[in-house]
């Protein structure tokens, strides 16, 4: 059994770098350090980091599959049905969605910035209505 589990995890490491897909957990205040060097705007900051906790638990490789058919991909669950496109660059944000999975959240946070996060079921969810201010670091 042991020998088996060992299999499944050196097989899914290989199918990981085979796909360059590395990911990051972020910590609350480095995720705000991260949005805030990226010119988000430091009063809505809490929304954002609310949107990411209850989205994608700070995780860069995250990925959830709807109902729909897409996914939701990377730190902010950018949708592949319309946001972005697998293979090539595309969709509204045009951007490749395996570029959703890595650690450089740059190009994610591009795009979810031309949505706001209002667009965000996640956000309605658990963040609309309550005090979020910027998280103490």
């Amino acid at each position: 059994m042991a020998r088996r589990i060992v299999i499944i995890i050196y097989t899914l490491a290989i199918f990981f770098n085979a796909f360059g897909i590395y990911g990051k957990v972020y910590t609350r205040c480095g995720l705000v350090k991260e949005l805030l060097n990226m010119d988000f705007s430091r009063s809505f900051i809490g929304n954002w980091v609310c949107l990411i906790e209850s989205e994608s638990g700070k995780n860069t490789s995250s990925i959830k599959y709807k109902a729909n058919r897409s996914q939701g991909l990377g730190i902010f669950q950018i949708r592949s049905k319309d946001w972005c496109t697998f293979h090539r660059k595309g969709g509204i944000c045009n951007v490749r969605c395996e570029d959703m999975l890595d650690e450089n959240i740059t190009d994610d946070a591009t795009c979810a910035q031309k949505f706001g996060f209002r667009a965000w079921d996640g956000w309605k969810r658990n963040c609309k209505g309550r005090k979020l201010p910027l998280p103490l670091c």
